[in-house]
């Protein structure tokens, strides 16, 4: 038993001992530094995004088109069947909830009556008039033919007499003719009446009818076969109990899977190099190992705001061009967008760039040397390097340790493009590291040269002034250099 624990603590000191040599960060030594080879080669410049696929063409399905003609703000969904189902035509897509709806009915069904009843009473009220009109006119004539009757037996009356029933006889004749005049407008009032009570019960009668068909476009049937793919309201799609717009009524749609597209939005920066007809490679999340071409097919004029960022984005559309059975709209693709393509051209990893006083660009060279580089065209990996690098140099990935304090190489090609203020720094960088001699006149090493740039030795010619000075110091003479040649000359005496 004592053995089984000394043997226990054994282990157990051990994996403390471990641990604390794994874990603990001061013993952690310094990685290898690593290093890359410029190539020269082609050079892809690609832009890379995310995007979804959908139809191209597709044909969707409505909800009801005239809901807002008779005051419906809003429809809700009852019953959707299941996304990506396939339907028949005439098959059950969704149910919309006619409750709204039903009052409408109820009330444009209280108004038709109304109108049926206020057209059955002009049509009592026309017949009534007419009635009267005419039973004037037969009073009228029984009238005429009694003062008739009067006048002719009358022929043996005095002749005033027999004039007060002519003139009687005339005035009646007069009544008639205005009557029958009267009764002929009583007539026409009471068709241009009925006319309009005909036409007010027609349009109300149509306008209950149509609600009706209304009511019977809230049960939704597929128009033909296909896949059920629900609209996008915003962000969302459409489901139980989603609101319809009246206005836009589309519940669905029964995409066309034979012609895909793939519908993503490039940042501001890059959609300058996003021109119609470019390749794009396309790459499926939920099918890593397929890899599809296409073609862009339409570069959006205007942006709009990233609803997850302040930038601005521009749609972009690229055909598939390939008919795969695995394809279903809404998936998530990756689009490589071949924007341009170089010839023969040098370029290195975007890690080998490095950037000095906010506009020069350089790299590490392995002997130590901060090159600047002429920067082109770049991708999301690598850069082509115009001026600077030649095919075969080796570069750090990473700064290594004791560059500080180390200005670049400058390139002389690129003077007059940098910014002012560095331009006048350029002479002391730009000088030829192989007029640094020995007096034996063998070329020094890097280190030495770095040694004396420390010192504040940055041109060989205060070099030279200096072993000239330390000559002259030797027959008497003061120095004229600085402090280190000063040194020199009390070291040779």
């Amino acid at each position: 038993m004592k053995k089984k624990l000394i043997i226990f603590g054994v282990v157990v000191v051990t994996v403390i001992i471990v641990a604390a040599t794994v874990f603990n960060p001061s013993s952690a030594e310094e990685g290898p530094a690593l290093f890359t080879t410029a190539e020269r080669g082609e050079f892809t410049v690609e832009v890379t995004s995310t995007g979804e696929l959908s139809a191209e063409r597709s044909t969707k399905i409505m909800g009801p088109l005239n809901a807002r003609e008779y005051g419906i703000r809003q429809i809700s969904v009852q019953r959707l069947v299941e996304e990506g189902t396939q339907v028949r035509e005439g098959d059950f897509v969704a149910q919309l909830d006619p409750s709204e709806l039903y009052d409408k009915i109820q009330q444009e069904k209280d108004q038709l009556d109304a109108q049926i009843a206020e057209f059955d009473n002009a049509k009592i009220d026309t017949a009534l008039t007419l009635r009267a009109e005419r039973d004037k006119l037969i009073n009228l004539d029984y009238q005429i033919e009694e003062k008739q009757l009067q006048l002719d037996q009358s022929q043996y009356e005095p002749p005033a007499t027999i004039k007060k029933y002519e003139n009687e006889l005339e005035k009646l004749q007069r009544d008639k003719v205005r009557a029958k005049e009267e009764y002929q407008l009583k007539i026409e009032q009471a068709k241009a009446k009925m006319i309009e009570e005909t036409s007010d019960l027609r349009r109300r009668q149509n306008r209950y009818d149509d609600m009706q068909e209304v009511l019977s476009d809230f049960t939704i049937m597929a128009p033909q076969a296909g896949m059920v793919i629900y609209t996008k309201m915003g962000s969302e799609r459409v489901v139980e109990g989603s609101q319809i717009n009246v206005w836009n009524p589309e519940v669905a749609e029964l995409p066309d899977l034979s012609s895909m597209i793939s519908t993503t939005f490039i940042n501001e920066v890059d959609i300058r190099k996003v021109k119609v007809g470019q390749q794009v490679e396309i790459g499926l999340d939920a099918f890593p190992e397929k890899r599809l071409s296409g073609r862009v097919t339409r570069v959006a004029r205007v942006g709009q705001q990233n609803p997850n960022s302040d930038a601005k984005v521009f749609e972009v559309i690229a055909r598939v061009n390939e008919r795969d059975g695995d394809l279903r709209p809404a998936m998530t693709t990756s689009n490589i967008i071949i924007t341009q393509k170089l010839e023969d051209v040098v370029y290195v990893p975007l890690e080998c760039l490095n950037t000095y006083n906010d506009s020069i660009n350089y790299v590490i060279k392995k002997n130590g040397t901060l090159q600047e580089v002429k920067v082109g065209l770049t991708n999301s990996n690598e850069a082509v390097i115009e001026m600077g690098v030649e095919e075969g140099d080796v570069l750090y990935l990473s700064r290594p340790e004791g560059i500080e304090g180390k200005e670049p190489k400058l390139i002389p090609e690129l003077n007059g493009t940098r910014n002012q203020k560095y331009e006048v720094t350029e002479p002391e960088n730009m000088l030829d590291d192989s007029k640094w001699v020995l007096p034996n006149g063998q070329p020094m090493s890097e280190d030495m040269i770095q040694r004396l740039k420390d010192r504040g030795i940055t041109d060989p010619s205060q070099l030279q002034n200096m072993m000239n000075g330390r000559g002259s110091s030797r027959g008497g003479q003061r120095p004229q250099s600085g402090s280190g040649a000063a040194r020199s000359g009390q070291a040779g005496n």
